[in-house]
């Protein structure tokens, strides 16, 4: 038996629309228009691509979207100084500065300057403190989708055994946070762990965020868990053609053993967009006083 596909594009799909619908009825009902605000710093190829997307994701829902461009030798205080601008701005709900930044730039200054209400990236300390004790929060976007898909599996995600594999602050320690609040029982594992194959194997949900290709093999998975792999390696392909886009975990060892998986590229990756614009729908309905968007 194969384990089924957890399709990324259909359920970032049905996320976008119902967000769409939301801006929809907070325009028509309160004459507001959610707007987000993406500040990207120098030319990284993959940073283009991310903000291309961004900004004809958050059109088609009917939000405002404002691009800023700066240099990627820019001084840290003229950047500061947009944020400051950004944060102060009526018409800007949601503020994102896409990373990494250039060198020579701290990104922990400037993701601490981004006003918390309007921080959808859900990386400044206030957001995930706020996360940590339980409290209302913007929560970082890929993290999110991870907990939606697994949804997608799981009606109820109590009480079940998950083990994260990763512990950045973008994915791997906000992740914990989302799982403890679904009331999962989570274990950490990260490079450090004492044999990584055998805590994998007792985890009904696997969510892989180590940045290491295909490095969860297919034996370490537990039959007919849920595998959610955030990693997106580009690894050289054989025969010398274009580079293969894979996952962190094995997917075709996985898929052989697992219950549901989601695929590398089509799975993750499309969530986090489209988790973007649900913060950009909340931190809007939150500054201006109104009940929480139903998404």
């Amino acid at each position: 038996m194969t384990a089924r596909i957890i399709d990324g594009k259909i359920i970032s799909a049905e996320l976008r629309g119902r967000v769409a619908a939301e801006v929809t009825r907070i325009k028509a009902d309160h004459g507001i228009t959610p707007g987000l605000a993406v500040v990207l710093v120098g030319s990284d190829p993959a940073s283009e691509v991310y903000v291309r997307s961004k900004h004809k994701q958050t059109q088609e829902a009917g939000m405002a979207s404002f691009e800023h461009r700066l240099p990627a030798d820019v001084a840290q205080a003229e950047l500061l100084a947009l944020i400051a601008k950004l944060n102060r701005d009526p018409a800007v709900h949601g503020i994102l500065v896409q990373l990494p930044l250039p060198k020579g730039l701290d990104s922990n200054a400037v993701i601490a300057a981004i006003d918390p209400a309007k921080d959808v990236d859900g990386l400044n300390p206030v957001n995930a403190g706020r996360l940590a004790s339980g409290l209302f929060a913007l929560t970082p976007c890929t993290p999110l989708g991870c907990i939606i898909m697994a949804k997608q599996v799981h009606a109820s995600l109590e009480g079940m055994n998950a083990i994260v594999v990763g512990r950045s602050n973008l994915v791997g320690k906000p992740l914990v946070q989302l799982l403890l609040n679904e009331n999962a029982t989570v274990t950490i594992a990260h490079s450090r762990s004492r044999d990584l194959p055998a805590l994998c194997r007792q985890a009904d949900l696997v969510f892989a965020a180590v940045g290491k290709p295909e490095m969860i093999r297919g034996d370490w998975i537990k039959p007919g868990a849920t595998v959610i792999d955030v990693g997106i390696n580009r690894t050289p392909s054989p025969d010398g053609g274009k580079d293969k886009l894979v996952g962190d975990v094995a997917f075709a060892e996985a898929r052989e053993i697992a219950g549901a998986i989601t695929p590398v590229p089509g799975g993750v990756g499309l969530m986090t967009v489209a988790c973007l614009l649900v913060n950009t729908v909340r931190a809007a309905s939150a500054i201006h006083g109104l009940p929480a968007p139903a998404v």
